[in-house]
């Protein structure tokens, strides 16, 4: 006999087990509270804008050339966390990192067919992201001089540190609720897997359905009452 869920069903499995989900979303919640707010550290970001254009052109307005600058944004991308660069800021700033820890903390960011990209850098020292990305940004500008044999990078805007900076992650909130969606999740299938491996008979339809046979009566479940003497 194949066994069918109805929707009633479903709700009295909710009902009997709702404690139970109601605690595994809870412990979700508090672990990732606890996780984001406590134990992983603030990290924080920093930019600079470059704009990549040739200074010296006889035309002032030429397509060719600025298609020529928008092209090149790929190949400076490269350039800017190569060695070639990265290790002239580790020596300039002091920094107790390799080039491959240092380019994993940078971000190249541009915009189609736009001469300008972003340098993002991320540190969990707000004050050293922000030397970091304007160091990069200036070794890169003088160091392309000499790399590519051009003239064509300038630094639109430099980074600052901000009178209150606010970290770029962990995100507590957002980590918080996904913790209660799978929480609630996790709960809601342990509530039904529990409910498929409870193999006791609770009523008479347990009968009907398990055994196939008639019902012919049931004791219903008294209540005690004390006597007071």
């Amino acid at each position: 006999m194949e066994e069918t869920i109805s929707i009633n069903d479903i709700f009295k499995t909710l009902k009997k087990r709702w404690k139970l989900i109601m605690l595994l979303t809870l412990i979700a919640a508090l672990v990732s509270g606890t996780i984001s707010y406590f134990l992983l550290t603030p990290i924080y970001q920093s930019s600079t804008q470059i704009l990549v254009n040739q200074k010296q052109s006889e035309n002032p307005i030429d397509s060719t050339q600025i298609k020529s600058n928008i092209d090149m944004i790929n190949t400076y991308s490269v350039i800017i966390k190569s060695p070639a660069i990265l290790d002239k800021v580790i020596d300039k700033l002091e920094l107790d990192q390799s080039v491959e820890q240092l380019s994993e903390k940078i971000t190249i960011n541009s915009q189609e067919n736009s001469q300008v990209f972003s340098l993002t850098v991320q540190d969990s020292n707000p004050g050293k992201a922000v030397e970091i990305a304007n160091t990069v940004s200036s070794i890169f500008q003088k160091e392309i001089k000499d790399i590519m044999k051009v003239d064509n990078v300038s630094i639109l805007a430099k980074a600052e540190v901000k009178e209150n900076p606010t970290p770029v992650k962990p995100n507590p909130l957002l980590n918080t609720a996904i913790a209660v969606v799978v929480g609630l999740m996790a709960g809601i299938g342990l509530a039904f897997l529990l409910e498929y491996l409870d193999n006791t008979i609770k009523d008479e339809d347990d009968i009907d359905r398990l055994l196939e046979l008639p019902i012919l009566g049931s004791i219903q479940k008294i209540t005690q009452v004390h006597n007071k003497g």
